[in-house]
């Protein structure tokens, strides 16, 4: 058994809020170089590298990448081997999302009650998602979502009969609905598979795996190259002003499901697709 302080998930989940506000992951910063490089049409070009001069500003003057700096997306992946000492674990959480927000002067965006209204001011609550794995770490995912781009999300509760290609028209539907809306380049994040909410919760955190990284399923893999492949195809292009890139990747994952039914989700991030990983 090891033992963690709680004040540790706290400190690190601060300094993640602020890191993945002001700096891409490298396989991002990687993908968006690329696209670049390959944008065929002249304003394209130019949106994708006024982007990248955004992102080099951000890091150097410590601003963050966009003025929405979203609602914190916490995943948590604890060893079954690790006790926690030094208060409750879901406090700690919610101290660093508070503290990461607070001092790093990142914008509050959360509301108490949906429909009161009424701003934090701190930008808690966090929405915290636990899972359970062998070993003695503990893995935090942060991920702050806009919500210009989680708005543009959808859950397709398709029929079996649809099989593969009802899978591919309901993603293709919901980025062509999305529009400018999700600030392209996007990345698509696709649960296929489970029940409503599992599908929904794949999605997410399908944002969150290396867009260099490929499915580990052949088929899923073949739909990924294959969906990213159509979606650069429909013209939507850098910022939505046209042109040849329109994602970065699409990512999905698989669950097992009912025999009747075929449950698919959506959801999509704008072009900087923030997180911070950390083991502990």
């Amino acid at each position: 058994m090891r033992t963690i302080q709680v004040s540790e998930v706290t400190q690190n989940i601060k300094e993640m809020c602020i890191e993945a506000n002001h700096f891409l992951t490298k396989d991002m910063k990687n993908a968006l170089e690329d696209a670049c490089e390959k944008e065929e049409a002249p304003l394209g070009k130019q949106i994708l590298c006024q982007l990248q001069e955004n992102l080099n500003i951000a890091g150097e003057d410590m601003i963050p990448i966009c003025q929405d700096t979203g609602m914190a997306v916490i995943f948590m992946e604890v060893g079954q081997e690790v006790h926690f000492e030094g208060g409750f674990l879901e406090d700690a959480i919610q101290e660093g999302v508070r503290k990461g927000y607070v001092e790093g002067f990142l914008r509050k965006s959360v509301v108490k009650d949906p429909l009161i209204r009424e701003n934090t001011k701190d930008n808690t609550p966090a929405v915290i998602h636990y899972e359970m794995v062998p070993g003695d770490q503990v893995k935090i995912t942060v991920a702050p979502k806009g919500f210009g781009s989680e708005n543009m999300s959808r859950v397709f509760m398709l029929k079996p009969a649809d099989g593969i290609e009802g899978v591919k028209n309901a993603i293709l539907t919901a980025v062509k609905d999305a529009g400018p809306n999700a600030c392209p380049p996007m990345v698509v994040g696709v649960g296929v598979g489970g029940t409503f909410e599992k599908c929904a919760l794949m999605a997410k955190k399908a944002l969150t795996r290396p867009v260099d990284q490929h499915s580990s399923v052949p088929y899923v893999k073949e739909m990924e190259e294959e969906l990213l492949a159509e979606i650069n195809k429909t013209g939507i292009g850098p910022g939505g002003l046209g042109g040849t890139t329109t994602a970065l990747a699409v990512n999905i994952n698989t669950y097992p499901t009912h025999i009747a039914g075929l449950p698919v989700a959506v959801n999509i991030c704008c072009h900087v697709n923030r997180h911070s990983v950390r083991v502990l």
